[in-house]
């Protein structure tokens, strides 16, 4: 099979130059190994093939493959389809077509070992191919099929290569092959630490390939490239079960082989000199046993200390299938320079997950701190103004089908809409429960029951899409290891810019002034002209407005339902109390930390992101019995209260 795919090469270099031959009397040439193929005879036919320049070699070998070629009556191979008993032909050389009797024609069915033959052989063909989907797919299968005989085609059609990205692809490709099956091992050594400084999944299949052990004893540490010794001591059960593989030792004795050995030397009632009635004891039968051993009768039983020393006498060892050492220690110094840069990898994408998952949290718990660390009021209802905004910015898509402008139209309008469901939360029920937790946590709970039912009557139980523009679509990726997407970068962009503005408004307003004013001593703030009841109205209201924009922001990736509120109520308020009460940089500080919590329970356990979530409560359940007022707490009269 070299020597066919050697030739396939010089075919595909001089094929030009190649004297010009016809296809039939070649094929006439293999009559009968083409009608009766098999995978030790089809390596000569392939070689002539390939060697001939006919042009017409490769639709000949692709309809082989699929059982498409029909012999005639004459000895002259057609391209046929049959249906029922017409076959419908057509000449591999010539414009000739024709129907005729399918009894008239003999059908070439190569088994499933030459159709894999075939392939490979018509890669070598497609690799050169005017088609360029003809080359893509060569290219694939030699990636899906890695072989020795392929390295040679492909870097030969590298240097012919007009598409830029398929060049590069084959480029790469021959590297893989080079470093597995090149005949040099300067060549192969060369290209095993060319990979040395790259992530991809498939540069450390090739060097684990090239790595690849074989498990074997022996009575003496045997010849070729041992890659280890192993330690026998470590299983010996499993270990001895090897040496009985090996037929290096007797098998051992099972307590059923025992059983059925003393039942079959019963003799009188009695076994090896004790009567039936005592072997109902396992001492006994043990005891029976070694009589019958001592008779010679039957294998003695193995001892612990028998056992270990057999062990000691054979050694155990691991073998690389790779035969030069030279080779090996190349694959391994690559391979642990491509293990620590996957898990720097690896490091970092975690790190960009968990500013994703915190930059969730914070558009998520923002609105909520300072709804609570400005009135104290527990709103239970704060998911529901952020589902409200997810379900606002479906309704501006039903209306506009431009999504990039529907986005941008749906977050003012979120806004607006939660301001003003939160404006008239707060002067309907939240104003006559200041100061009374209990009643304020039961009635907006109840308002929440109620929104929830109230969207599942007007937009249904099913969820409901919010379609992230197309320049949104799909994920930024670094590397093999190190991506993530592009919905998930414009929520950390959007909370960068929220807490810019939120600062801005906070420090550099009179609204926020009158808010720090009011957070750290209503009465005094009152007695200075400030009327503490529009800004707890303004201040429920933009909370509440906030958390409709993040609504928008988190429908973009995840379900649009009804229920969507009541899966971030939890970390919203775990992120508030965690952070501080009240400030925006604990409220920061309290989402990083259980972004980061949660990413790395989930990174420990990835089977189970439920359990992260738990974990991450009691986590947060310890943490506020150490530092109760939260990372960034409140300092002045503000903290006193």
């Amino acid at each position: 099979m070299r020597r066919f795919m050697s030739a396939c090469v010089l075919f595909l270099c001089s094929v030009v130059a190649a004297p010009a031959q016809d296809l039939q009397p070649l094929l006439q040439t293999y009559s009968a190994e083409l009608a009766k193929p098999s995978r030790g005879s089809v390596g000569e036919v392939l070689n002539s093939l390939a060697t001939s320049g006919v042009p017409e070699v490769p639709v000949f070998l692709e309809q082989w493959a699929q059982k498409n070629i029909w012999q005639r009556s004459d000895g002259r191979f057609v391209q046929g389809a049959a249906a029922g008993q017409t076959l419908t032909w057509s000449d591999l050389e010539t414009d000739e077509t024709g129907t005729g009797d399918k009894s008239s024609f003999k059908q070439l069915k190569p088994n499933g070992g030459v159709r894999r033959l075939i392939a490979t052989a018509l890669v070598q063909f497609q690799l050169s191919d005017p088609d360029l989907i003809r080359r893509q797919t060569a290219v694939a299968s030699i990636a899906r099929r890695p072989d020795a005989s392929q390295l040679a085609p492909l870097t030969a059609s590298i240097g012919g290569e007009v598409d830029p990205d398929l060049k590069a692809r084959k480029t790469q490709l021959a590297n893989f092959l080079t470093a597995r099956f090149a005949d040099e091992p300067a060549d192969r050594i060369s290209a095993i630490d060319s990979l040395a400084g790259g992530t991809s999944v498939e540069a450390r299949a090739v060097l684990n390939q090239i790595l690849g052990r074989t498990t074997g004893v022996a009575t003496t540490t045997p010849d070729g490239n041992i890659a280890r010794i192993r330690d026998p001591n470590a299983n010996p059960d499993a270990a001895y079960l090897e040496l009985v593989a090996a037929n290096l030792a007797a098998p051992l004795v099972s307590p059923n082989d025992m059983r059925q050995t003393l039942v079959a030397h019963i003799v009188e009632g009695r076994v090896g000199g004790l009567p039936l009635a005592q072997l109902s004891d396992p001492a006994a039968r043990i005891k029976a046993y070694a009589a019958l051993v001592d008779q010679g009768l039957v294998p003695a039983l193995l001892s612990a200390d028998q056992r270990a020393e057999i062990l000691s006498d054979h050694v155990f060892f691991e073998l690389y299938k790779e035969d030069d050492p030279i080779i090996t220690t190349a694959a391994e110094t690559a391979l642990a320079s491509v293990e620590t840069r996957v898990a720097t990898a690896q490091t970092i994408d975690l790190t960009l997950d968990a500013l994703s998952l915190a930059s969730i949290f914070f558009l998520a718990a923002i609105g909520l701190a300072i709804t609570f660390g400005v009135m104290g009021v527990i709103n239970m209802a704060h998911g529901e103004f952020i589902m409200m905004g997810a379900y606002t910015g479906y309704v501006v898509q039903q209306i506009i089908p431009n999504y990039t402008v529907s986005i941008i139209v749906a977050l003012p309008v979120a806004f607006a809409v939660t301001f003003l469901a939160g404006v008239v939360m707060e002067r309907l029920v939240i104003r006559w429960l200041y100061n009374r937790p209990l009643e304020t946590l039961l009635a907006t709970f109840g308002i929440s029951v109620a929104l929830q039912q109230l969207a599942k009557n007007i937009f249904g139980t099913q969820a409901r899409p919010l379609t992230s523009p197309e320049w949104l679509a799909g994920a930024w990726v670094m590397n093999d290891v190190i991506q993530i997407s592009y919905i998930r970068i414009a929520i950390f962009v959007l909370a960068l810019i929220f807490l810019g503005l939120i600062l801005y408004i906070l420090k550099r307003t009179r609204l926020g002034l009158e808010v720090r004013a009011v957070t750290q001593n209503s009465g005094m703030a009152a007695s200075m002209g400030i009327n503490p009841d529009r800004i707890n109205m303004l201040t429920f209201g933009l909370g509440s407005g906030i958390a409709g924009i993040a609504g928008v922001s988190i429908g973009l990736y995840a379900k649009v339902t009804s229920e969507m509120g009541s899966d971030y109520i939890v970390q919203s308020f775990m992120t508030v109390v965690v952070g501080g009460v009240g400030n925006v940089w604990g409220t920061l500080a309290g989402a990083v930390l259980i972004g980061f919590g949660q990413k790395g329970i989930e990174w420990l356990n990835p089977s189970n992101t439920l359990a992260a979530q738990a974990y991450i409560i009691l986590f947060v359940i310890l943490f506020i019995q150490f530092r109760p007022k939260g990372i960034v707490a409140l300092k002045g009269r503000a903290a006193g209260d």
